[in-house]
């Protein structure tokens, strides 16, 4: 039970991070023509995880409760993308080069069609 509230407390702080980030990019980019607070989002979260889980791997800095608040609830809620990126780099790094594209071009054309469908589905009558 006490892993759930570290797990949600993170996601509490990570989703509201992600508000606030990804509004205030959109404040300076008064017109945009890409979606650059979501990506400002995933990037920062990608180097956050990518940061941390480095820290974590050759430091062991983080006890068990810390990991899940950092990485699961925190960057959890602020972008499920850097979960994609850690696991796409880990791939690359264990020299699973197939895997990690596939990982890369599944998800996203995986990922566009379930929005599309999901989209549409909300169109039928």
């Amino acid at each position: 039970m006490l892993k759930l509230l570290w797990i949600g407390l993170g996601g509490f702080l990570g989703a509201i991070s992600r508000y606030a980030l990804s509004g205030f990019i959109y404040r300076v980019f008064s017109d945009p023509w890409m979606p650059y607070g979501t990506m400002a989002c995933n990037v920062l979260g990608c180097f956050l995880i990518g940061l941390l889980g480095g820290l974590s791997e050759s430091r062991q800095l983080f006890a068990p409760e810390i990991r899940l608040f950092l990485f699961i609830g925190l960057l959890g809620g602020f972008t499920t993308f850097s979960s994609f990126g850690m696991e796409t780099f880990n791939l690359m790094r264990e020299g699973q080069w197939f895997p990690s594209l596939m990982n890369v071009i599944l998800s996203i054309v995986l990922g566009l069609i379930a929005v599309w469908i999901g989209f549409n589905i909300t169109r039928i009558r």
